[in-house]
């Protein structure tokens, strides 16, 4: 079991789905956990686990200054940054307006290098720090539909192998996770037409938030100190009858 006892693990979009399930697994581990949030937060689900949680636009550089600053004073130090801040304004190409690309790359991408910029200054001071990008399977596969959403997860996905190379010389790793399907409230706004679509193409099931969750709490350990500059595909896979039935022979 990872231990995070005494560590800062700061998580942006940490008040719903693939963030809070992150949060959740970080408190358990005994991190100090920041998160921060959009429009909304349940104080009733944070405070009881001691989760520190600010309302900060993703792509305001004031604000994200301010925040970061804050969670510094309280604890110290940042160990881990986990840039999960994420959010989609699907539509053709030729029908998507100027304001959903933008809006798209700057909360997923933007913020990414802003808040990495800020976090930075404490880890590179401490000599040592995990940064997780949280990408998605679609930045590598392509989507139909999601120009903005894929360009700036691919967009993550470069900026993780570039700052991997930048930031060795301070015992930084950074490295990407992409998930696949992940039961969230994002995901829960498709139609059931839609998730048979992507289920039929992929022959992917859904995966549980809290799975990507353990996964990037192994990222953020000790473990993981050999690894940098990769990405990450996480999802579940959904194997054919025939296939299950295979197996079962054989375990």
């Amino acid at each position: 079991m990872q231990e995070f006892r005494g560590k800062t693990v700061f998580i942006t979009g940490g008040s719903r789905g693939i963030g809070r399930a992150i949060a959740e697994k970080f408190s358990r581990l005994g991190a100090n956990v920041v998160i921060t949030y959009k429009s909304r937060v349940d104080p009733n689900y944070f405070k009881p686990k001691k989760i520190l949680y600010f309302k900060c636009d993703s792509s305001n550089s004031r604000r994200i200054k301010i925040v970061v600053d804050k969670a510094i004073k309280k604890f110290g130090k940042i160990d881990v940054l986990i840039n999960n801040a994420g959010i989609t304004k699907d539509g053709l190409i030729m029908r998507m307006s100027e304001e959903s690309w933008d809006s798209v790359i700057n909360t997923n991408l933007k913020a990414t290098f802003l808040f990495t910029k800020e976090v930075l200054k404490s880890m590179i001071k401490h000599h040592g720090g995990k940064i997780i990008n949280v990408s998605s399977v679609v930045a590598t596969s392509g989507n139909a539909g999601q120009s903005n959403y894929v360009a700036s997860k691919a967009g993550m996905i470069g900026l993780t192998k570039a700052l991997a190379k930048e930031l060795s010389a301070y015992n930084i790793q950074v490295n990407a996770v992409s998930p696949g399907y992940v039961e969230t409230d994002m995901t829960a706004k498709l139609s059931e037409e839609q998730k048979q679509a992507i289920f039929k193409s992929t022959k992917k099931s859904a995966a549980k938030p809290d799975k990507v969750a353990d996964f990037i709490a192994m990222l953020s350990s000790d473990v993981s100190d050999l690894i940098t500059g990769q990405n990450f595909i996480v999802e579940a896979t959904q194997l054919k009858k025939e296939e299950i039935k295979y197996y079962k022979t054989k375990i």
